[in-house]
């Protein structure tokens, strides 16, 4: 939880220097499981640069931990510049030094479809 935290602290300054403190430079970054995946520093980088909103609450909670894999559940609402909510899962596959190597999100809208019709 603390590499959560500091992923929360960095996305919250718009601190592209911590994609460096929390990934590994040949990271793959899923933004989704079928969204094509970012690939290295930055790749990551720029997707941030892209993608920052500035005001908004996390909670998140381990779902589970195994070796150098973890799940973590997140609620995000996001204040500014628009009013979003959503809820997420992050599969998480950690290096020996405690980055991150690989990043799976699985984002859910309220509204939106869950299954295929």
């Amino acid at each position: 939880m603390q590499w959560v935290a500091g992923y929360e602290r960095a996305w919250r300054d718009g601190d592209t220097g911590g994609v460096e403190r929390l990934f590994t430079p040949d990271v793959v970054y899923r933004r989704s499981p079928y969204h094509p995946p970012d690939a290295g520093h930055d790749a990551v980088k720029a997707f941030w640069r892209d993608d920052v909103e500035t005001e908004f609450t996390v909670a998140a909670e381990p779902v589970a931990v195994e070796g150098d894999s973890a799940v973590v559940r997140l609620e995000v609402h996001y204040l500014t510049p628009r009013e979003q909510e959503y809820r997420d899962l992050w599969v998480l596959r950690f290096a020996p030094d405690g980055r991150v190597a690989e990043f799976e999100e699985w984002p859910f809208w309220p509204g939106r479809p869950y299954t295929a019709e």
